[in-house]
């Protein structure tokens, strides 16, 4: 018993021995990497660079719902131009300054910048029903009686520079009322015609820049196509 005792103990012993001498000789606490498993050298970014930001994709914009991005038709140059705001609006001509200031408050009210110019021009006074071209006096008497007779005693004569004698039959704000009286007139066989009566006033305009994406639709629907003028940049007076 005592010999298997220390056969035992010289067995533990001799093969400690075994694993001292097999042992490789790194020392603790160090780790011993490869060169290779580093992977290729860092780059340091210049300090005194701003750090690069990727470029969004162009024409693209993300969906509110899914954040996806999908491309978008940005149209042409000219297309662009009211997008971006490159464009104004002129409004006018009005009456009273009063009217103009009326219309630049409510665009300023809609966040459009909006400015009232002041300036001579021709003013709309209505629609004129004249006989023209009437040859000599003696044929515009005959003319008054014959729209007397008919129930027309207040036209009258009247002689201008640029046109000679004529025969004023009235002055219509509206159209309706001054095509009315030229059936009339014709109606007896007398060669009346509709012009507008204009005459130079100072007048007021109203300017309005048109935000991005904006159009000028509703201007034209309210103050009348004939009263909004769409301008581009270069023409475009400057808004304050």
């Amino acid at each position: 018993m005592r010999n298997l005792l220390l056969l035992l103990i010289l067995a533990n012993v001799l093969y400690f021995l075994w694993e001292r001498v097999t042992e490789e000789g790194e020392e603790p606490g160090i780790a011993v990497v490869r060169e290779d498993d580093l992977g290729p050298p860092l780059e340091l970014a210049d300090p005194s660079q701003p750090p690069e930001t990727p470029a969004p994709a162009a024409n693209a914009s993300a969906d509110a719902d899914t954040g996806d991005i999908e491309a978008v038709d940005t149209g042409t140059p000219l297309e662009l131009a009211a997008v971006t705001g490159r464009s104004c609006v002129s409004i006018g001509p009005f009456r009273e300054v009063g009217e103009a200031d009326t219309a630049e408050a409510e665009f300023e009210a809609d966040d459009m910048r909006a400015s009232v110019r002041t300036t001579q021009g021709e003013l709309f006074v209505g629609h004129w029903v004249q006989i023209r071209n009437i040859e000599d006096r003696a044929t515009a008497e005959d003319m008054l009686k014959t729209l007397s007779d008919g129930g027309l005693g207040e036209a009258y004569i009247v002689r201008t520079d640029d046109e000679g004698l004529k025969i004023s039959l009235g002055l219509f704000g509206d159209m309706s009322g001054a095509e009315r009286m030229e059936l009339q007139a014709k109606s007896m066989g007398l060669p009346a015609d509709i012009t507008p009566r204009m005459r130079e006033a100072t007048v007021f305009y109203v300017d309005v820049g048109l935000p991005p994406g904006r159009g000028a639709g509703a201007m034209i629907e309210k103050y009348g196509e004939d009263r909004v003028q769409l301008r581009d940049a270069a023409t475009c007076p400057r808004l304050d």
